[in-house]
């Protein structure tokens, strides 16, 4: 029995072909300054926690997205404060570890052929 023939494509509209590939490389983080980074006291006995749920996810979502280990989550989201000039913190790998059993990431992913945009403001991850 015969394979069939692979079918062969070709790329009519080169221009359009490179934009698209440079633009699947793009990607924007936004830290909006007003963002809840650290959590409220709770008024309860024992230590508070240091970091918010927002903070937590959105280490872990970027864990998710980029595929990396905590330690690296950490450093990654740790340069990515300092570029957007806040003067907050990154949780360490172990706080991340802990807190994430509690917490429930979903990722919305649509297709698309523009870039990504990853926005952590007062609401939460989008």
């Amino acid at each position: 029995m015969n394979k069939p023939a692979p079918r062969t494509y070709r790329t009519t509209n080169w221009p359009s072909y490179n934009r698209a590939l440079i633009n699947r490389g793009n990607i924007s983080i936004w830290f909006d300054p007003k963002t809840q980074w650290y959590a409220q006291p709770q008024g309860k006995q024992g230590r508070n926690q240091t970091y918010s749920d927002t903070a937590i996810q959105c280490c872990l979502m970027i864990k998710s997205l980029f595929r990396l280990s905590l330690r690296m989550v950490t450093g990654f989201v740790q340069s990515l404060i300092k570029l957007c000039g806040l003067d907050w913190t990154a949780p360490d790998y172990s706080t991340i570890c802990r807190r994430q059993k509690h917490i429930d990431i979903v990722i919305s992913y649509q297709k698309s052929s523009d870039e990504l945009h990853l926005l952590v403001d007062s609401t939460g991850l989008k």
